[in-house]
């Protein structure tokens, strides 16, 4: 997996806000009163982490409000006194908004400002307990294990540059084997040295010479180390074949594994198998390059405790996790209803209560309690509303925002103004050609009327119509740009009309294209 880190934000894959590293059942006196300070989180007043949202998302700003309030919330709990903290419970809320909005996106970005491990996960996938489909227990399985790599990604990049050198000794060990004194050795101890082989090293001519453990010899041979060295940090030798020896884990094909246990019964049942047979070695020719990338991940393994990563990724799964509940309004159904889908609908809501107001889950890294996890739930709510959810599960959910639905102003806004605006996004990908592409804001306006227009004639699906207009309007110049040179190209209200009318206009081909 691939963990982002912000260092514009602030954001750190460290434990940061809630102290050191450590398991919910074993703690750490001497760490836990040392807590890791990071200074971001004593600056980063809610004001200023919606104005870190305000880089990437336009408008909805009750809802950066509150989520703001509940991520400094979940710092305020750590400074309590341990017997009021837990206590206290997280604030979890309902985010109200028709799709492409930014619901999805402000819990996103919210999980990257605080550096803490984050799931997004569709309501609508789960089933209730005892019929065919994923139970909502795995949601937390997925969490913790997204905060094991989050925590071995950090662990990993603090011995990484240990790891490095050791594979670089062990390269320049390959393409120069070290000479040992076997002759010597046998000479003492009585044995025949011409029945002993001699190892040979090429000398200055290129006349191979016989080292035979002098000063000269031990001197050329560190010379030629040395050159071989410098050669491979220049990266000259990337291409070179050599033969390393490679782990493998023993294959399971063709043993007979239990199947349909369920993600709670035989998570890990493959992986515990794969541990208890031995480990085979298996000798490859590979390119330096491919064989440093092998030797990096093999040290990294060594040198990084999964006892202690797995402490600390429980620890923040259950402390610092967000879970994102999309589509929650799918398994809202119509109150009264005793048959149909409704029952399936009120099965998943009851399995998700325990989930939300806390329980402990099963995972193979141990038990997660999930009574301070935040979950944050989103949905469009167009055929039900959030009172049709089970009364229970209203309660777990105290705070509701709703978002507003996107108009022409905002459209322009998104995009000029984030960071990783659409603009900002194609300009890059033309200039990768050697080109360039500029849009006057009578251009930008055009391409946020037609977009508010298609969302106004037809489904509205926010600012992502703004994908699909920009997509259709620069199809012709992605397509040629290879061959047409390196002219500029400005897109402005005229050009826009100009490529867009036709499909705008023409009913069948605007349902299909746009």
């Amino acid at each position: 997996m691939s963990i982002v880190k912000d260092k514009g934000t602030g954001s750190t894959d460290t434990v940061g806000p809630l102290g050191g590293a450590g398991d919910a059942g074993v703690e750490d006196p001497a760490e836990g009163s040392e807590a890791v300070e990071q200074p971001w989180l004593d600056e980063l007043t809610p004001r200023q982490i919606v104005a870190e949202l305000d880089k990437y998302i336009v408008g909805q700003d009750d809802a950066k409000k509150a989520v703001a309030i509940v991520l400094r919330n979940r710092w305020r709990r750590q400074r309590v006194d341990e017997e009021l903290r837990d206590e206290i419970a997280p604030s979890n809320l309902i985010l109200i908004g028709p799709t492409g909005v930014g619901k999805t996106e402000i819990a996103r970005r919210l999980a990257r400002l605080a550096g803490a491990p984050f799931v997004k996960v569709e309501a609508s996938k789960f089933t209730e307990v005892g019929y065919v489909g994923r139970d909502v227990e795995s949601m937390i399985r997925d969490l913790v294990d997204i905060a094991v790599n989050l925590v071995r990604a950090d662990r990993e990049d603090e011995v990484a540059e240990v790891a490095e050198a050791r594979v670089e000794e062990k390269l320049l060990d390959l393409l120069l084997p070290p000479v040992a004194p076997v002759a010597h050795a046998a000479q003492d101890a009585g044995a025949d040295a011409s029945s002993v082989s001699s190892v040979f090293i090429a000398g200055p001519s290129g006349v191979a010479a016989s080292d035979e453990g002098d000063e000269a010899g031990r001197t050329r041979r560190e010379r030629t180390r040395e050159k071989l060295r410098q050669l491979l940090r220049d990266g000259k030798l990337e291409e070179r074949e050599i033969e390393v020896e490679i782990q493998q884990s023993a294959s399971l094909d063709g043993m007979m594994v239990p199947m349909g246990g369920g993600d709670g019964m035989d998570f890990n049942f493959t992986e515990m198998l794969q541990d208890m047979l031995p480990k085979k070695t298996k000798r490859r020719t590979l390119s330096v390059g491919e064989a440093r990338r092998v030797l990096v991940q093999d040290e990294l393994d060594k040198l990084v405790d999964m006892d202690a990563v797995v402490n600390e990724a429980l620890y923040r799964a259950e402390e610092m996790g967000i879970v994102f509940l999309d589509e929650i309004d799918k398994v809202a159904g119509q109150r009264g209803g005793g048959m149909g889908p409704d029952v399936s609908r009120e099965g998943v809501q009851r399995d998700l209560l325990p989930i939300v107001e806390g329980s402990t889950v099963a995972t193979k890294y141990g038990l997660v309690r999930t009574d301070h996890i935040l979950f944050i739930a989103a949905g469009a709510f167009h055929v039900s509303k959030p009172s049709d959810l089970i009364p229970e599960l209203q309660g777990r959910f105290p705070i509701r925002v709703e978002l507003s639905t996107l108009n022409e102003k905002d459209f322009v806004r998104i995009l000029r103004e984030p960071r990783n605006a659409l603009l900002t996004q194609y300009t890059a990908l033309v200039e990768t050609e050697g080109a360039a592409i500029t849009f006057t804001d009578d251009g930008v306006a055009e391409v946020a009327r037609i977009a508010t227009e298609l969302n106004d004639r037809m489904e509205n699906i926010g600012a992502r119509r703004l994908q699909t207009v920009m997509t259709t309007l620069l199809e012709e110049i992605l397509f040629e740009l290879p061959e047409s040179g390196t002219d500029s190209v400005e897109i402005d209200a005229v050009f826009v009309r100009g490529r867009l009318e036709k499909v705008t206009s023409d009913e069948d081909l605007r349902r299909y294209i746009l």
